[in-house]
């Protein structure tokens, strides 16, 4: 999937990946799409929970290998 930004999180705990999510889009305009890589198996919960509050669109997620995350978000 294409997308335009992307934020590296691993290594991270709740809530730093939804920060650096939430600035990564804020530095986009509207349409744009972010990539996210998390190794924070929370992050599941916690990115669905985050797309459902703030209106962007969770594209994708899928679970990679050694434990890592990936996420692609539309910026509404």
């Amino acid at each position: 999937m294409e997308y335009d930004k992307e934020v590296d999180a691993c290594g991270l705990t709740c809530p730093l990946p939804i920060l650096r999510l939430k600035k990564a889009l804020s530095d986009l305009p509207s349409g744009r799409v972010v990539r996210v890589l998390t190794t924070d198996r929370s992050s599941i919960r916690d990115f669905e929970a985050f797309a459902h509050q703030t209106g962007h669109e969770l594209l994708h997620q899928a679970e990679m290998p050694e434990n890592t995350f990936e996420f692609f978000f539309r910026h509404k």
